[in-house]
């Protein structure tokens, strides 16, 4: 089963709300869209102006973190290294190796969680990431945000693969690209990273060619 075009707009057959995603006239596009709606907020491209709500929101969510994301140790709760961190996001965007989103709810400033698209992962392919806040957790936020960035994958031109990958312990994590229609594909093993990883990654495929027909 497959995410289905309806002109912008991304159908699950999973029984979730479409997301529309703003395109091109030919639908596919070089470049993702820098503001995304979701029935739960909205998707906007970080900015360096992002630092302090992305500092609050990491060191708010601080234990919760810790235990997966490597790069959540005790420097990443500061501003400077956010003011950083988000100024060498939009580096990235505008040279087309990473694009990362922040995601706040509907009438709210405050960050719930943040969604990247990722290149280094082999030709032709992308991986979605995301965290999420401590308090918005479990209400939905995580498989909003990884649901549209697939489908935004998707418009982009050189993409053929869309992926996510996930840590064989991290079973809410993984839960989200099972929800979203995507495959287990194989395993890789490496050096855990982060106090509650396992060491045994599981890497989950979108095979996007077989949506454009």
């Amino acid at each position: 089963m497959a995410f289905r075009p309806c002109s912008n707009r991304w159908v699950s057959p999973f029984g979730l709300p479409e997301v529309r995603v703003p395109s091109s006239t030919s639908g596919m596009t070089s470049a993702p869209p820098e503001s995304i709606e979701l029935a739960v907020g909205v998707l906007g491209r970080i900015r360096e102006a992002d630092a302090g709500p992305v500092a609050q929101a990491i060191a708010a969510s601080f234990d919760h973190l810790r235990l997966w994301m490597p790069w959540a140790t005790e420097g990443a709760r500061h501003l400077d290294a956010q003011r950083i961190f988000c100024h060498e996001s939009e580096t990235r965007w505008d040279e087309g190796s990473d694009y990362i989103w922040l995601l706040r709810p509907h009438g709210d400033d405050a960050v719930a969680g943040s969604f990247g698209l990722h290149r280094p992962v082999g030709p032709g392919a992308i991986e979605v990431g995301y965290w999420v806040h401590a308090d918005y957790v479990r209400r939905g936020y995580a498989t909003a945000g990884a649901y549209a960035l697939t489908a935004a994958a998707l418009q982009l031109a050189d993409v053929k693969r869309v992926l996510i990958r996930t840590d064989e312990n991290n079973v809410a994590s993984a839960a989200i690209p099972r929800r979203l229609g995507y495959r287990l594909d194989h395993g890789e093993d490496r050096p855990p990273e982060a106090p509650a990883e396992s060491g045994r990654l599981q890497v989950w495929m979108w095979p996007a060619m077989a949506t454009r027909g």
